[in-house]
């Protein structure tokens, strides 16, 4: 597979776009958001603080939607390149890199200095008390600041992408799964005195649901501790490779995990920043794999040492574990899996970190009837296709050579298909007989559902 020069390269520093006059006054009002948020973040009066941070999600909201309708929502649908090469906050620029740091830094405090946030913490008790019966806390502010990102930015997406109907239900079902399964579910749990659970997270991504200290705890927890450990199972060895195998690992990526879910909405703009080089598909494979690897044998020695066969296993698994959560769980998901969304493309996490993806990947690539067929007669070598592909895969090479595309890091979002003005791509399901050749598949293409 051959590097793939990025535009921003092979243009030589072309002009930075102007912002449209008409979008400038919805972008003031996400400044003002901003600030507001800051104020709020700063102000230890609990009243005036909740003041503030309710102007600022209505500023930050309102200005975002107002942003996307004008960018997205009056223009021709269809695909669009949008500028995103020649714009500061998308190509690297001063813009982005300022986003880059206070998203990375707002990580580092959430996770360490949650102290500094008490203040918005305490904003939104009650909020937290109405869903929860119970006051606020760190991880409540961060699922609220997330849930709304997911929500206001899908509809930028639904917006952007309201020619597809393939687009449309998968951005609906990420917002769907992460406001009902991943913020307000869980809060009712604990409302009803139930273990916090999130339905559409399992191991090997949400590791510790399969640990025995949490399955010991979910089963004391009578029937739906019992329900929570038996779904767990099922969905983590069951219902993953049979899903996988009909449909490819998109099912999960790009319909159903909240951590897609962000990259498809709030990190769809940077998705062209993925990395297309062979050096970088050579990291993927030297982090993603070795991680599955690490909680795999983690998970494992804890079973081991809660067996009584090994009982100096605490020893080796108490260091590895705490490894494990700060560099796997915190540092490399969070700080980097997001925060670098405006430098390194949206799915640094999925693509480099995610054991989850790297599970469905292996799945995908050696058992799945899922692949991207390719018409190489028609491709124009545009490198659109490449271009839109978050996860770093040159398909434009593919596309040139008339092969289809079964990679193990292919989160099916069709972003490919979407792109190429020839109708060369399309999603498939079919058997896996024929996966590697010609497309005399049963098929469904980018824009109809699964």
């Amino acid at each position: 597979m051959n590097d793939l020069p990025t535009p921003s390269l092979a243009l030589a520093q072309p002009p930075p776009a102007a912002t449209p006059p008409g979008e400038k006054p919805a972008l003031a009002a996400v400044a003002l958001g901003l600030l507001a948020l800051v104020a709020a973040a700063a102000d230890a009066d609990v009243a005036r603080a909740r003041l503030s941070l309710c102007l600022a999600l209505a500023l930050l909201s309102g200005g975002a939607l107002g942003w996307a309708w004008l960018a997205f929502g009056r223009s021709t649908a269809g695909w669009h390149p949008h500028d995103l090469w020649r714009r500061s906050s998308t190509s690297r620029g001063a813009v982005a890199w300022a986003t880059g740091v206070a998203l990375t830094g707002f990580y580092v405090v959430l996770y360490w200095f949650p102290w500094l946030l008490e203040n918005l913490i305490r904003a939104l008790d009650p909020a937290s008390q109405w869903l929860r019966h119970r006051a606020a806390d760190q991880w409540f502010l961060y699922g609220t600041f997330y849930t709304l990102a997911v929500l206001v930015l899908g509809v930028r997406a639904l917006w952007k992408y309201r020619f597809s109907r393939y687009h449309l239900a998968r951005t609906a079902s990420v917002m769907f799964f992460q406001l009902g399964f991943g913020f307000l579910l869980p809060g009712l749990l604990l409302a009803l005195q139930r273990p916090e659970y999130y339905f559409t997270y399992f191991w090997p991504l949400k590791y510790d649901y399969l640990f025995p200290g949490t399955v010991a705890q979910l089963l004391h927890g009578g029937g739906l501790g019992v329900f929570m450990v038996f779904w767990g199972v099922v969905m983590s060895f069951v219902a993953t490779p049979v899903l996988t195998y009909f449909f490819g690992k998109r099912w999960y990526c790009a319909w159903v995990c909240g951590c897609g879910g962000l990259a498809e909405t709030a990190g769809d703009a940077y998705r062209h920043l993925s990395d297309k080089s062979r050096q970088a598909w050579r990291w993927e494979v030297r982090l993603i794999y070795p991680i599955l690897g690490l909680i795999t044998l983690l998970t494992a020695l804890l079973w081991l040492g809660a067996s009584g066969v090994v009982p100096a296993l605490g020893v080796v698994t108490g260091p590895l574990g705490q490894f494990y959560g700060f560099v796997i769980g915190s540092v490399f998901s969070g700080v980097v899996g997001v925060g670098f969304y405006p430098l390194m493309g949206s799915r640094v996490w999925c693509r480099f970190g995610c054991p989850m993806a790297a599970y469905l990947g292996l799945l995908q690539k050696h058992f799945s009837r899922f692949r991207i067929s390719t018409n190489g007669g028609q491709c124009i070598s545009c490198g659109n296709c490449s271009n839109a592909c978050e996860m770093g895969i040159d398909v434009k090479q593919y596309a040139q050579r008339g092969e289809p595309i079964v990679r193990a890091a292919c989160v099916g979002c069709g972003l490919c298909a979407t792109a190429c003005p020839r109708g060369v791509l399309n999603l498939e399901n079919g058997p896996r007989a024929n996966r590697l050749a010609g497309s005399t598949f049963i098929h469904a293409d980018s824009l109809r559902i699964l």
